[in-house]
């Protein structure tokens, strides 16, 4: 089974909005505008690129990244990359042509015949409504956050509110930044 992880910058308030200045959203790139930049703190970013075997976005985060990072040298490892897109509204006319293969799938079971498949980890951009989906299904095997310090308050948030059983993370990697920013990657307990 392939390993599914889950990728975002977060607030301490659990909001994923906007984080690299996407517009329509009030505090739209706070990820560079609140907090110093530090290079050591995104060193998983690059770390992902080489780990991951395919990537799987939703469809805003799709049409949000693939006019952009197919051109950007710092995403080079993605361009030939597999990619998969969970979306019940995009066709084959809507993909970009220069960024490798693309595999619309429509639902969440689509993802979770993915993972049963041959292959190394599958690494997931973004996708705030695909990532609380695939959390509440039980198909997401790692979380690798970006936590910086800051209260968003209204905004997309990582994780849904539903009730249910509660899901048991073990921590396997962290650490702190003179800038506040926490990486803490946690394994899903099965």
């Amino acid at each position: 089974m392939r390993t599914l992880i889950s990728t975002a910058f977060v607030s301490l308030d659990g909001v994923v909005e906007a984080p690299g200045g996407e517009p329509g959203y009030r505090n739209s790139g706070w990820t560079f505008k609140y907090t110093e930049f530090l290079p050591e703190a995104y060193e998983i970013k690059g770390r992902e690129q080489k780990e991951a075997a395919a990537m799987l976005l939703g469809r805003t985060s799709y049409e949000a990244f693939s006019p952009v990072w197919p051109d950007m040298e710092e995403f080079a490892d993605y361009r030939l990359m597999p990619k998969y897109v969970v979306s019940t509204t995009l066709t084959e006319d809507d993909l970009v042509s220069n960024w490798g293969e693309t595999t619309i799938l429509r639902s969440v079971e689509d993802v979770a015949a993915l993972k049963e498949t041959d292959g190394g980890p599958i690494i997931m951009h973004g996708s705030a409504t695909l990532n609380r989906a695939l959390s509440d299904a039980g198909l997401i095997d790692r979380y690798h956050l970006l936590v910086f310090p800051l209260l968003l308050g209204a905004g997309k948030r990582l994780f849904s509110t539903t009730d249910k059983d509660v899901q048991k993370l073990k921590l396997v990697e962290a650490e702190a930044y003179a800038n506040g920013v926490q990486k803490n990657v946690f394994d899903v307990v099965r």
